[in-house]
């Protein structure tokens, strides 16, 4: 997806995160029927779009719209753990903030954005409008990468939904 951002602000803002060698190598961890790299971009690209309509920092959203996946497998036993919802719900927002802490200089909102935006499925209620944003911005766009799996039929709907919210910003 990266190639077919043409959008030279948002570039500018995430330039030197995804040039970053450990975020590069989320292109190769699946994620629904994509990878990794390519759904946070996704939703760091149409979060950055709503937040710019709405007038909120579209730039922390941006990048904490990439980050907000930013884990690894190797850093749990996945195949070992018995609670898988809980892994995926409350542990993933927890290691995706270490390691943006690690890589990068996080802002106080892009932490809210990044740990609670796995909301109402994890306990962290958004703080921000930022967080909203790129929390129901993630979970449309993961319907719809799921939706794949299942049928074309439920990923129209899906897209039908997302147009319907984006022109009622407008």
């Amino acid at each position: 997806m990266q190639n077919s951002i043409k959008d030279k602000e948002y570039l500018r803002i995430v330039k030197y995160i995804l040039e970053d060698k450990s975020f590069e190598k989320m292109s190769n961890i699946s994620h629904h029927c994509s990878n990794r790299y390519d759904h946070s971009l996704k939703v760091s690209y149409y979060s950055y779009k709503i937040a710019k309509l709405l007038r909120l920092n579209s730039e922390e959203v941006a990048r904490a719209g990439l980050l907000h996946d930013f884990y690894f497998e190797t850093t749990v036993d996945y195949k070992k753990t018995t609670n898988k919802v809980k892994l995926f719900t409350t542990e993933h927002p927890k290691q995706a903030l270490e390691n943006a802490k690690k890589r990068f200089t996080i802002s106080e909102k892009e932490e809210d954005i990044i740990i609670s935006h796995m909301f109402p499925f994890d306990f962290r209620l958004p703080k921000y409008m930022e967080s909203w944003v790129v929390n129901f911005t993630d979970t449309f766009i993961s319907i719809f990468e799921f939706s794949k799996k299942f049928s074309y039929k439920f990923s129209y709907v899906t897209n039908l939904y997302l147009i319907l919210i984006l022109n009622s910003l407008k």
